[in-house]
């Protein structure tokens, strides 16, 4: 039988667990702690922060802030700047990891797999040949990095994002809203 010897893991198996809440995604972003609860952007009226029980390497989720269950109970500001965290996250992950594509979307409803009464969008980074055989055979995901690096990365991929921003000139179409 071959062995497998992930010393890296230890990282991530002993690093400390946040406080169990049974409302996370509206307990997480109060804490003031960014770093302690992994959120690695905030905007007016959502937040990115990343899953703590990731299906890959940088599988991010884009939450309200208000704690609603379904996209309907979103208005329109709500929606769009959602829309905008999930392609901020997309950014972020593309900049940081260069995945090759990525699953985004939502479970709603427990039966779809929604485990947190909470609206939020997944959002995971894709490589080729990703899927292998340990969560197939062994019931295991196997994580390359700790969450706490990874987080410390995407803040400082999203630092020089903001920077690239803050250089780009205004947008002077005509078209634009008025």
């Amino acid at each position: 039988m071959e062995q497998l010897h992930p010393y890296w893991r230890m990282d991530y198996i002993a690093a400390p667990r946040y406080p169990e809440t049974e409302r996370p995604f509206t307990d997480l972003p109060a804490l003031g702690d960014d770093a302690r609860a992994l959120i690695v952007h905030r905007s007016r009226l959502s937040y990115v922060l990343m899953n703590r029980y990731p299906y890959n390497p940088g599988h991010l989720l884009a939450i309200p802030y208000r704690e609603v269950t379904d996209l309907d109970q979103l208005d329109a500001a709500e929606r769009a700047d959602l829309s905008d965290s999930i392609l901020y996250a997309k950014k972020l992950l593309t900049a940081t990891l260069r995945p090759d594509g990525f699953n985004i979307g939502y479970n709603l409803g427990s039966a779809a797999g929604g485990s947190i009464a909470h609206l939020h969008a997944h959002i995971v980074p894709r490589w080729q040949g990703d899927s292998n055989f340990m969560p197939v055979i062994g019931q295991t995901r196997t994580l390359p990095q700790s969450l706490d690096t990874l987080w410390a990365r995407l803040r400082e991929v999203a630092a020089t994002l903001a920077d690239q921003n803050d250089a780009e000139p205004p947008n002077n179409d005509s078209s634009e809203h008025k």
